[in-house]
């Protein structure tokens, strides 16, 4: 009967400590890389890529620039001289916009601000107005901007406007 019961706690302690409150990504605290998941519109393989076209998307921002399926893409203020400084565990909580070829532009989107840099891993990233694009992991569908203004991996996130500035609250 002992063992019993202390199958029984050990049980229940084990189902408490993987339940906590519900998370609806509107955070802006940074992730760590077991709290993200591969994206479904953002390839986890990389070499998956395929051509890149980034467009003009209303959201609660304002109008910003939105990759494949409408999703926010990101500049990340660490970056410098048109260069990644996110991989590895970064790279999955904001994973780079990357193209197999020349990104397109859509209506509204200046092409001559559209660029590619090559990332770390051999990859091909695209850059607007110099800042490697990327997307965020918690954001799930079009309009969403839940990693605008964010903090994460020593420094900031923000949305980007078709000028290639930071988007404004």
């Amino acid at each position: 009967m002992r063992k019993l019961l202390l199958a029984g706690v050990l049980a229940l302690g084990v189902f408490t400590a993987g339940c906590g409150g519900a998370d609806d990504g509107s955070t802006t605290e940074p992730l760590v890389a077991d709290q993200v998941k591969a994206s479904p519109t953002s390839p986890a393989d990389p070499s998956a890529a395929t051509r890149a076209r980034v467009e003009l998307g209303e959201t609660r921002i304002g109008s910003i620039l939105v990759g494949e399926g409408g999703r926010t893409l990101y500049l990340f203020e660490k970056d410098r001289n048109g260069k990644s400084s996110c991989s590895d565990a970064c790279a999955r909580a904001w994973p780079p916009y990357v193209t197999d070829g020349e990104p397109e532009a859509g209506k509204g989107v200046k092409a001559d601000l559209l660029a590619t840099t090559e990332r770390d891993d051999g990859t091909t990233q695209v850059t607007y107005d110099g800042h490697p694009l990327y997307y965020f992991a918690r954001d799930t569908a079009a309009g969403e901007v839940k990693g605008h203004d964010a903090e994460g991996f020593g420094d900031d996130w923000y949305a980007l406007r078709a000028d290639g500035k930071q988007a404004r609250d």
